[in-house]
């Protein structure tokens, strides 16, 4: 996948979290997906998939298409 838009959806999940004031611990929780895995998709150093994308965005509240735009 493309660096940039993978850099581009981590930052889109970071700005979610950081609006909800969450931590990387609590979204992990909330996702049921580990600590590491949230830093490295919001720094970009690990791909997503789809129903991770799909977790994220229902912890998160919002649409999984808002992670993406």
């Amino acid at each position: 996948m493309n660096k940039r838009f993978i850099k581009k959806v981590g930052n889109n999940i970071k700005l979610f979290r950081n609006e909800q004031g969450l931590t990387q611990e609590v979204l992990a929780l909330e996702s049921n997906i580990s600590t590491s895995t949230i830093g490295m998709i919001e720094t970009a150093r690990n791909d997503i998939t789809l129903s991770k994308i799909y977790a994220i965005a229902k912890a998160l509240n919002v649409e999984p298409y808002e992670l993406l735009k």
